[in-house]
């Protein structure tokens, strides 16, 4: 990691094997480093989540059974990690939207 690499910091979750497979969690981390290095991505690989807030992103992970999701904010010094989970329908439920809402309340208040 490069000095001007900005942190994960992992508010909930994780990326490991199992749930993921090691291909799923190699991507995830390849896309994760390239975030932290300050690259912008767009879909398919991620896109903006203004439903959750401002700077929020969702990372989609296609794996071989499941399809997963790491909800994200870009914060000026960290890479803040809200939610990971398998997705398994067209739209973000609004549990997992309002679980990443309080999350980002309960990190900026903190």
């Amino acid at each position: 990691m490069n000095m001007s690499d900005k942190p994960l910091v992992w508010l909930h979750g994780e990326v490991k094997t199992p749930p993921f497979s090691s291909a799923a969690r190699i991507e995830a981390g390849y896309l994760l480093r390239l975030i932290q290095a300050g690259e912008n991505l767009s879909l398919p690989q991620s896109r903006p989540m203004p439903s959750i807030g401002a700077r929020c992103h969702e990372l989609r992970i296609n794996d071989e059974t499941a399809t997963w999701r790491l909800i994200y904010r870009i914060d000026e010094d960290a890479i803040i990690i809200l939610e990971v989970f398998s997705k398994k329908t067209q739209q973000t439920s609004k549990k997992v939207i309002d679980v990443c809402k309080k999350r980002i309340k309960d990190y900026d208040n903190a």
